[in-house]
């Protein structure tokens, strides 16, 4: 098994693309250890020291390291962990993965609503994935977008500039109810 590994915006997440599908579908997100009770895969990823997110995609797995760790002693044991999961059998998840966004939204909004979700699903959501991420869809209340990036782009120094120069141009521009993004924190 050859896994590639790729750089992301955020310097603490790297992505690795094992060359095998890693969910069916959906997304992720274990930010936390606690978080990956229901993987087996991120279970093994947080006992390693200095792992402190990780989050999956269709094709891919990206981790979040620490402050304090440097990727040369952390990288070795995360590709290991990653050749170890596959090679035993056993499910990357137990249960299914999280859907795709949500919606909080009044119902005379569901119009825009469906707009907005089909711009991000077609145009945002798979440059987001390029970077070892999602973004998820929150709500829309009073023009305003609510949305959470997962992943490397969560907390990645250019996701407010992602957010509200990229996505915001890009759903004020086809959605004129559109007046702006804003993240929702975790």
């Amino acid at each position: 098994m050859f896994i590639q590994t790729e750089t992301t915006p955020n310097p603490a997440t790297l992505k690795f693309l094992p060359g095998q599908t890693v969910l069916e579908a959906g997304t992720a997100d274990f930010p936390t250890a606690e978080a990956a009770e229901k993987s087996p895969l991120a279970r093994r990823l947080f006992a390693i020291g200095g792992v402190s997110g990780v989050f999956f995609g269709i094709d891919f797995i990206t981790v979040t390291k620490d402050d304090a760790t440097e990727w040369d002693h952390v990288k070795p044991s995360i590709l290991g962990a990653i050749m170890e999961q596959y090679q035993s059998g056993e499910p990357i998840m137990e249960g299914a993965a999280e859907a795709a966004h949500g919606a909080n939204h009044a119902e005379e909004d569901s119009a825009i609503v469906s707009q907005i979700t089909e711009l991000l699903d077609t145009r945002v959501r798979p440059a987001v994935a390029q970077d070892g991420g999602d973004i998820t869809f929150h709500g829309f209340e009073r023009g305003v977008v609510y949305l959470q990036m997962k992943g490397a782009c969560a907390g990645c120094p250019s996701s407010t500039m992602t957010l509200k120069m990229g996505i915001e141009n890009l759903l004020r521009h086809y959605i004129p109810e559109v007046l702006e993004v804003r993240p929702v924190a975790v």
